[in-house]
């Protein structure tokens, strides 16, 4: 998280320990002469009112004009401000807060008041509700007025002031305040605080994750190390982005998908990310790289278009004349080898083809090229970082087996050093992925008595423990903490 600031009208309405917290008054804050790019601040504005005009307006308004974060930004005080301004949020709020008297064994039956601070409930009852309205309207303090005729709805949402805090209220504030800036009641002083602030985009439940257990452990020390705080987040912290200064993905990407949004979002907050929204764009479409790579003049398999309203018997003989049997078939944003066909003959052909075309109107035909492993180069900001040889998996033609929809097989792996690699493998495969940007890629490679062919370029490609890792250890990790810390001063400076 970035350094946090909290600033109060007065001194005086800060009733809690101070220990390791930096608190301001308003007119110290609004005075405050800040130094051009210095690091941005995360202001937690606590100030008795926000109305337009007000010293709380003003706190925001300025922390927002000096590149700072603050808490809450002159949008949400717009949104808060009446309730017409916030009354298109109320009736998702409103079937939220319904489903959980549902569920409750006790429900209140009257009416009552809610508050939440920075997320967190004063009834832990209806954590999901307050989490909502947090995630709508970024208020450290929140006061939620529920109400019970015919049925449960919400009569207002407003902030509160810290001067408006009880007493029988106040550990819970003061908890989920130092929880949020990440300030326990007694600090440690061990470590030097940390530089920068790295945000690890998981799914914890993905079956097919681009980062084990054990590699994302390692990055978070390699961060550590690097005073890079490393924290994980998920498709709920989406909000939370410009909290951070740079924003890692490892969980595979699609178009269609959160993991785009919050590229995307990284990249209009000007944070870095990796990866990027374009090379997502351009690694999860096989026909966009199949394009760009032909345009380049970077071998690789014959590899064809197939329209679905074009295609035809005149078509199909024209691929069977090119490229003979097996030939391989693609719908363009497949991963881990699945949307990906074999066929060994006519039949085979027309099956699949019709398969993948109710996914995809346009699919690729590409010539089948058996090779016991495929290599995959790693790349960071243009650098070799691994090399790995993919055996396929027992009995099959891919590296990935897919049994059912909860269980995948995959073959044997070999990692080398960059320099034990064949030069043409890696000098293709930075050839390759310079098409693309200067992200993270994995570029999967044929090696054959005919040459070397590129197959793909992966965005956000496996990094596990033990496989990717083998030789570089530790290192790796550091590799890709120092992209990211050149990237931020990069940002910060430009």
């Amino acid at each position: 998280m970035a350094r946090s600031v909290i600033v109060v009208d007065r001194i005086s309405d800060w009733r809690w320990n101070q220990d390791g917290l930096n608190i301001q008054t308003a007119d110290a804050f609004i005075a405050e002469k800040r130094l051009p790019n210095k690091r941005p601040l995360r202001v937690i504005n606590l100030c008795r009112r926000y109305k337009y005009l007000s010293a709380g307006y003003y706190c925001s308004l300025l922390s927002e004009s000096r590149g700072d974060l603050p808490m809450p930004t002159v949008v949400d005080i717009i949104d808060l401000d009446k309730r017409g301004s916030y009354a298109y949020a109320v009736p998702d709020l409103e079937r939220i807060l319904q489903a959980t008297m549902r569920r409750l064994a006790s429900p209140p039956t009257t009416g009552f008041t809610l508050h939440v601070f920075f997320g967190r409930p004063d009834d832990v009852r209806f954590r999901r509700l307050a989490a909502e309205v947090f995630d709508t309207f970024r208020y450290p303090i929140l006061e939620i007025q529920v109400l019970h005729d015919k049925r449960w709805r919400i009569q207002s949402i407003r902030p509160l002031g810290i001067n408006k805090i009880k007493d029988d209220l106040a550990a819970i504030f003061e908890d989920a305040l130092r929880t949020y800036v990440r300030v326990p009641a007694s600090q440690r002083k061990s470590r030097p605080s940390a530089l920068y602030e790295l945000a690890v985009l998981i799914d914890p439940n993905e079956r097919l994750a681009p980062s084990d257990e054990t590699a994302l452990k390692r990055l978070a020390r390699a961060g550590a190390d690097q005073r890079v705080e490393v924290e994980f987040i998920t498709a709920k912290d989406i909000q939370r982005i410009p909290e951070f200064d740079a924003l890692f993905i490892r969980e595979t990407t699609s178009l269609n998908h959160h993991t785009f949004r919050f590229s995307r979002k990284a990249e209009v907050e000007g944070i870095p990310v990796i990866d990027d929204p374009r090379s997502i764009l351009r690694c999860t479409n096989k026909v966009y790289l199949s394009e760009a790579l032909k345009a380049a003049n970077v071998a690789t398999p014959r590899t064809e278009l197939l329209n679905r309203a074009t295609f035809d018997d005149k078509r199909l003989a024209e691929i069977e004349a090119m490229m003979g049997y097996p030939v391989v078939l693609k719908i363009p944003d497949g991963a881990f080898s699945l949307g990906v066909e074999k066929a060994e003959n006519r039949d085979d052909f027309l099956r699949h083809a019709d398969g993948l075309f109710k996914r995809s109107r346009v699919i690729l035909a590409q010539e089948y090229m058996y090779t016991p492993y495929d290599w995959r180069i790693g790349l960071i900001g243009g650098e070799p970082l691994f090399a790995c040889q993919y055996f396929m998996s027992r009995a099959h033609w891919q590296i990935y087996r897919h049994v059912d929809s909860e269980k995948s097989v995959s073959g044997a792996w070999e990692t080398m050093p960059i320099d034990a690699a064949p030069p043409l493998v890696v000098e293709t495969a930075r050839r390759a992925a310079a098409l693309i940007g200067d992200g993270l890629y994995g570029v999967d490679l044929k090696e054959t008595e005919a040459g070397v062919f590129v197959i793909e370029v992966n965005d956000n490609p496996n990094i596990d423990g033990g496989v990717e890792d083998k030789i570089l250890k530790g290192a790796l990790y550091e590799r890709v903490i120092q992209e990211f810390t050149r990237r931020i001063d990069k940002a910060r400076n430009g």
